[in-house]
């Protein structure tokens, strides 16, 4: 779509320029003219009195050169300037992908102060890191991280763009496919080339979680996924691995971006980070009230890790959405996953199966959660957690013992 002007039926009234609501119309020479940072929100055309302002349809340019599209971009994530375990995963995955289709995986990162970061994401296997320093990309802000990503999408054409689906990675993955006009699929847990034609075979739940729809884009690029969090495996850290770090220099002129962050205030309550933590004590439905999970705290301090939950606690009103785990949460992959009280539905295997050692507390001995448990205990959690924080303070070195488990 675009905004035309009829310059033979404007009458230079104005109406127009005090309409539009982002300052994107200029009169000159008494005749309006649209500017760049135009949203096509259309204002302008329904206040116009002599219809000299139009929307029009472009038509689509469906015949881009696909074999002008080459490399595999990995969008490395950070904040505070620490890269988040989620762009390691996808470096990991990228790197398969790009030995798979014999080229180059690049890092694409973006912030303030960049050079170890960058250094860190070739020992983790980047062929190449696009620094992009610049003190407006110090803090995440969505015109601006993705205007830079679709410029540099836009001259060197990788043929894949893979984007961790974070908070910020949901928000850039759809603001950067529309500005290079090709398609995003959402929360993939599975990505895979065709053999046949070398596609990007993008996989994700749908219909609740309740099958794995695959999808292609096949006649646009790059093919691009956000990708979730704890489901692919990290790559590899090697010192001796090396790489070209190529520095950026972006500037922004002055309103051409919207939002300007002017203060970050951190939140006085402790973040969940279940995606990083080594273990996860997780509580369902079977805890019968918020209480329970005051049992869990305790297990996961003694053990040095995070609280999780199903949805049903979540609905229930017991604990936060942070702590979820499961289709509708976080996606997660520690070395040690107890699942108390939880039956297992499918919606929540699918965020936690991937577990080193999987340990199930519940009563009933035929829950689902069972068929994916490594150790299971039927019994009651009431019952069973409290002799296991006796038995952990029994043992001088809870590390050492939990070994074993996390293999």
């Amino acid at each position: 779509m675009s905004i035309k002007v009829i310059t033979e039926k404007c009458i230079g009234c104005g109406l127009c320029v005090k309409s539009c609501p982002f300052n994107a119309i200029d009169m000159i020479d008494k005749k309006a003219v649209i500017k760049d940072n135009c949203t096509l929100c259309g204002s302008c055309v329904e206040v116009c009195p002599v219809d000299a302002i139009v929307m029009e349809k472009e038509e689509a340019n469906n015949k881009i050169n696909i074999e002008d599209y080459k490399g595999i971009w990995v969008f490395a994530e950070q904040r505070a300037g620490e890269i988040l375990n989620v762009s390691v995963e996808l470096i990991g995955e990228g790197r398969k992908i790009a030995d798979k289709r014999n080229v180059e995986l690049t890092a694409v990162l973006l912030g303030k102060d960049l050079d170890e970061n960058a250094k860190t994401l070739v020992k983790y296997g980047a062929d190449n890191v696009i620094a992009v320093d610049n003190e407006k990309l110090e803090t995440y802000t969505t015109d601006a991280y993705s205007k830079v990503i679709a410029d540099l999408i836009k001259e060197r054409k990788p043929e894949i763009m893979l984007i961790g689906a974070t908070t910020i990675g949901r928000d850039l993955g759809p603001r950067v496919s529309a500005k290079v006009h090709t398609g995003l699929t959402a929360d993939c847990t599975r990505l895979e080339i065709d053999d046949e034609d070398g596609k990007l075979l993008q996989t994700r739940p749908a219909f609740g979680g309740n099958l794995m729809a695959t999808i292609i884009c096949p006649n646009h690029r790059p093919q691009m996924s956000t990708v979730r969090p704890g489901v692919m495996e990290k790559a590899k850290y090697n010192e001796d691995n090396t790489g070209n770090i190529e520095k950026v220099e972006v500037s922004f002129e002055d309103g051409q971006l919207k939002t300007e962050v002017l203060e970050v205030i951190k939140s006085e309550k402790e973040a969940v980070a279940l995606d990083e933590a080594p273990i996860i004590v997780a509580g369902g439905r079977g805890l019968t009230d918020k209480k329970g999970f005051e049992l869990l705290e305790k297990l996961a301090e003694k053990l040095d890790g995070a609280v999780g939950a199903s949805r049903a606690a979540v609905d229930e009103g017991w604990i936060e959405h942070a702590h979820q785990v499961g289709q509708t949460g976080t996606t997660v992959r520690p070395k040690l996953y107890i699942a108390a009280g939880i039956s297992g539905a499918i919606q929540h295997l699918a965020g936690m199966q991937s577990s080193d050692c999987i340990v199930a507390i519940n009563k009933n001995p035929d829950a689902p959660i069972f068929k994916v448990a490594d150790y299971g205990i039927v019994g009651d959690l009431y019952e069973v957690i409290p002799e296991l924080l006796e038995a952990l303070d029994n043992v001088d070195d809870i590390v050492t013992a939990l070994k074993s488990v996390e293999g």
